[in-house]
């Protein structure tokens, strides 16, 4: 058997109303750095998002302190197994939302969105006929791993989204549109924005890949590739059946490749799908611009780069 490793990953949110919300992140923040965890949190007058990373003691009175606000007292914590932290610092953040839509009509979570689905109920209904499936997460995150036969948005940021959605809205229509995310927080938002322009029919997966992933009965079955996940470790593996495959491809070279990192120079810092032969032959820039750049940072990072391809 595998050895239990000794870190873990949380990752919540919950769409409440928070009015204390600057004093609550301040002194969320406090808690945080005098129990050593790191990661990142954001808190607005609609609610919590985190993803928080430390061993497993930390993480089950991170959890109990959480959940001491009656507000939390039934968050819903996706946990990950880690061998050491995911961030290298901790952050937590008072703003606006808890993840930046700048809707002109905003959506309420609590009030309108689409019906939550359990990993083996989206499962199969992915296998249905005339089933649509959007993938609730930016471009970037669907290239390197994806649900089978998922629409792939054409959009870098949330915000982007309902432009998208207003492009494409005729094909979504009268069908049944299963949407998915990360760990769930964005369809919330996503699938209230589809109801508002008229698609009736909408679905979330409740818990996202992650959930979907450590699910035992579907175990990641029908997601291609890896999650992309926005901490150190980048990208994690979604699919535990015999059918997990590669797919994305080296940015220089096409070759079958999952594995991103960041252009060496500093006033790009690209996040690109690159292969060790190439991030070494390029000298891990994205173009031969980058790479002749006099900030070129490849000499200081090499050795880093290389240390995480083993």
């Amino acid at each position: 058997m595998e050895d239990q490793k000794n870190y873990r990953v949380l990752l919540y949110y919950k769409y409440v109303d928070m009015p204390d919300y600057e004093e609550y992140a301040e002194e969320h923040l406090q808690y945080c750095k005098d129990m050593g965890l790191r990661g990142r949190v954001i808190v607005a007058p609609e609610g919590l998002n985190g993803t928080v990373s430390g061993t497993i003691e930390q993480m089950d009175a991170y959890m109990e302190y959480v959940k001491s606000d009656k507000r939390f007292s039934d968050m819903d914590f996706k946990t990950d197994e880690a061998d050491g932290h995911a961030f290298k610092k901790m952050f937590v953040r008072a703003k606006q939302e808890i993840v930046t839509w700048r809707l002109e009509e905003d959506v309420n979570p609590n009030d309108i969105g689409g019906e939550y689905l359990t990993p083996k109920e989206f499962h199969d209904a992915l296998q249905e006929e005339e089933t649509v499936v959007i993938d609730g997460r930016n471009d970037y995150e669907y290239d390197i791993g994806h649900f089978r036969n998922a629409i792939k948005p054409e959009v870098s940021t949330s915000r982007e989204f309902p432009e998208w959605i207003e492009e494409n809205i005729d094909q979504f229509k009268g069908k049944k549109v299963l949407t998915y995310c990360t760990g769930g927080i964005r369809c919330e938002k996503l699938t209230g924005i589809l109801k508002q322009k008229g698609v009736d029919d909408v679905y979330q997966l409740h818990g996202g890949i992650v959930n979907y992933s450590q699910d035992e009965d579907v175990q990641g079955h029908l997601f291609d590739g890896k999650c992309y996940v926005f901490d150190e470790r980048i990208s994690v593996k979604a699919n535990h059946t015999d059918e997990d495959v590669v797919v994305a491809n080296c940015h220089h070279c096409g070759k079958t490749e999952d594995r991103y990192i960041n252009c060496s120079n500093p006033e790009c810092n690209l996040q690109y799908v690159c292969c060790t032969d190439c991030e070494e032959k390029h000298q891990a820039a994205c173009c031969e611009e980058c790479r002749v750049h006099p900030r070129n940072r490849w000499p200081e990072i090499r050795t880093t780069y290389a240390a995480s391809a083993e």
